[in-house]
C-alpha cells in the first residue's frame, strides 16, 4: 500500500524555520520531520511513498536524490569521472516526489497524485505530525468498516493547564497538559479507497472540507480512535518539545 504525504504548505506559523525550508524539512534530531514520519510507516512494513510537495519542493527532491550519498561510503575516481557507492545504509524506500503546486489545496494535491497512487487503496498523512498509531490496526478497521476513507481521531492536549478547585478555593487537581475536554479531532493518518478521487474536483479542493463532509453524509467516512501519542509540529514550541523527546530517547513515534 502506498503512502501519500502532504508536504506542500508554507508553514507560516513556524516562520522561524520555514523562511529557509519547507516545513516537512524542519529537523528533529538532525533529520527532517518528514524522515521521522516515513520511519513510522517503514517500521510497519510500508516502503512506497509519494511526497506531495509545493513550497520549496526542490529541497525535498534534493534530500532524496542525495540520500544514498549521505548514507553510503563513496569512492570518487576523478580521472575516470566515476562515482562508486558502497555500504549503503539507506532504507529500502521507493520515493516519488511530486511538485503539486505552490498554492494547491490538500485535496487538489492528492488529486494531482492520482496516476502515481493508482487504483488500489492508499494511505495519506500530513508532513508535519508524528504519531504512534498502530497502522496495521488502522487498516483493518478501515477494511472492516468498508469505508471509502478512514481518519485517525485524536484528543489533543489542551493549550493551557486546567485547575479544579473546591468551594473553599483549595486546588484539588492540577493538570499541566490534560487531553482535550472529550473532543476528538482529525489527526491525519488516513486510509483511502481509490473511489476518493471522485470527491476531489480540482486544485481548490480542501480535502478536509467538502470531500470528507460528503463521505460523512453517505456513511462512508469512519474515525479510528487513537489514545496514544500524537503531536503536530505547528509552532517553534512544538518543535522544541519534539526535540526534547528525541534528546531524552523518548520518541514514541519510532518505538
Amino acid at each position: 500500500m502506498k503512502v501519500a504525504i502532504l508536504a506542500g504548505g508554507h508553514g507560516t506559523r513556524l516562520s522561524e524555520e520555514t523562511e529557509m525550508k519547507p516545513k516537512p524539512m524542519v529537523e528533529i534530531g538532525g533529520k527532517p520531520i518528514l524522515w521521522h514520519i516515513m520511519q513510522h510507516y517503514y517500521k510497519a512494513g510500508f516502503d512506497d511513498f509519494v511526497i506531495l510537495g509545493g513550497y520549496k519542493c526542490f529541497m525535498i527532491k534534493e534530500f532524496f536524490v542525495n540520500y544514498p550519498l549521505h548514507n553510503s561510503d563513496v569512492v570518487v575516481n576523478a580521472s575516470k569521472n566515476e562515482l562508486t557507492f558502497s555500504n549503503n545504509q539507506s532504507e529500502k524506500w521507493r520515493v516519488t516526489v511530486l511538485d503539486t503546486g505552490l498554492n494547491t489545496m490538500t485535496g487538489g494535491r492528492i488529486k494531482r497524485a492520482q496516476k502515481q497512487l493508482g487504483d488500489a487503496p492508499f494511505m495519506v498523512t500530513y508532513g508535519d505530525g508524528v504519531c504512534d498509531v498502530d497502522l496495521k490496526s488502522l487498516i483493518k478497521f478501515h477494511q472492516d468498516k468498508k469505508a471509502i476513507a478512514t481518519l485517525t481521531a485524536i484528543q489533543p492536549e489542551a493549550r493551557f493547564g486546567v485547575i479544579q478547585f473546591s468551594e473553599t478555593d483549595q486546588v484539588v487537581q492540577f493538570a499541566e497538559k490534560p487531553k482535550g475536554e472529550g473532543s476528538w479531532i482529525n489527526g491525519g493518518f488516513f486510509v483511502c479507497e481509490p473511489e476518493i478521487f471522485k470527491y476531489l474536483d480540482n486544485d481548490e479542493t480542501i480535502f478536509e472540507r467538502a470531500p470528507l463532509e460528503r463521505l460523512a453524509e453517505k456513511g462512508k467516512l469512519f474515525a479510528y480512535r487513537h489514545d496514544g501519542f500524537w503531536k503536530c509540529m505547528d509552532t517553534l514550541r512544538d518543535k522544541q518539545q519534539l526535540q526534547a523527546l528525541w534528546d531524552q530517547g523518548e520518541a514514541p513515534w519510532l518505538a
